[in-house]
């Protein structure tokens, strides 16, 4: 009877082994989470599939967690888009970068330095929609928010938004287009017939985007960027 005991409880310890991972079959990953390619999100669940274990990023957008080798984390966030992350054999780091939820809603964002909340995102801003006027009329895009958005000037090919609280060294707006921070040129060759919307942010609807923002923000989306 003894031996029939001791073969039973041997047999659910091997069983238990078998799907409890061991240390040597875990791998330690490091990573960061961003928003707008270089915004840190602090807060952020990371998940990891098979362990079912969740971290959350710390104020630089950073976190550390152990899983397979081959394995899946699941990245979520209020106001953002949810990711999943395959982790492969040789994978050490990960650098996830969230998009915003498309659609308004009453989710508090968290950045690296605080919380925005949506109502700040979405209403501190002028907007201007192709469904309102055909932008294929003007020569370029300078020449739609010089036209159309009172307070907002272009200097050196920089735009200046009235109103923003600057503590960098150049007076000129972050641009934004379909949801990528681009530069100047990139921004100057933006037919105006393929622009499908344009937004202004500042003060409190500019602070998502951290001290990059302090200046304002342009935000354009092109038809191609809409149908993604």
């Amino acid at each position: 009877m003894r031996l029939l005991f001791s073969k039973i409880i041997l047999g659910s310890l091997i069983a238990i082994g078998s799907v409890i991972p061991s240390p040597g079959q875990t791998k330690t990953i490091h990573g960061m989470v961003t928003t707008f390619d270089s915004i840190p999100l602090t807060g952020v669940s990371i998940r990891v599939k098979s362990s079912k274990k969740t971290v959350y990023s710390d104020s630089l957008g950073h976190f550390t967690t152990t899983c397979l080798p081959q394995d899946k984390l699941q990245v979520t966030a209020n106001g953002f888009i949810k990711r999943n992350i395959k982790i492969k054999p040789k994978v050490r780091y990960v650098f996830v970068n969230l998009k915003l939820k498309p659609s308004p809603g009453s989710a508090d964002i968290a950045i690296g330095y605080g919380i925005v909340r949506d109502k700040e995102k979405l209403y501190a801003a002028s907007r201007l929609s192709g469904n309102e006027l055909d932008f294929s009329h003007y020569n370029n895009i300078y020449d739609v928010i010089k036209s159309r958005f009172p307070g907002v000037h272009i200097e050196n090919g920089e735009i200046i938004i009235r109103g923003s609280q600057s503590v960098m060294s150049s007076n000129a707006a972050l641009l934004v287009v379909d949801g990528s921070v681009v530069d100047q040129g990139s921004f100057a060759s933006i037919e105006p017939a393929d622009i499908a919307s344009i937004n202004i942010l500042k003060d409190g609807g500019a602070a998502i985007y951290g001290v990059r923002g302090s200046n304002g923000v342009v935000i354009v989306k092109t038809k191609n960027g809409s149908q993604k």
